[in-house]
């Protein structure tokens, strides 16, 4: 009989934090590879929520529903400030 009296421990192997750069990126490429127009179609997505927007291909649709859709405008608006040069 095995002894009962110790706690045992262990570690759960969580995910890495995604970033949303990363994320947009990962979506961008997979819509250009299919044929997509990215920028339409992520528009479509972070407006309606549907995440049919995003094609399945290299499991950009799971990846981008990990993302808040408020997260994705507020990469976007930060991306645009800083490459116009208005902060």
């Amino acid at each position: 009989m095995k002894d009962l009296s110790n706690t045992r421990y262990f570690k759960v192997q969580t995910e890495p934090e995604l970033q949303v750069e990363d994320v947009l990126n990962e979506v961008y490429g997979a819509m250009t590879e299919k044929g997509y127009n990215p920028v339409n179609q992520i528009v479509g997505y972070i407006m309606s929520g549907d995440p049919t927007y995003i094609t399945s291909h290299k499991n950009a649709r799971s990846l981008i529903m990990k993302v808040e859709r408020d997260e994705l405008v507020e990469a976007l608006l930060k991306s645009y400030i800083k490459n116009n040069h208005l902060e």
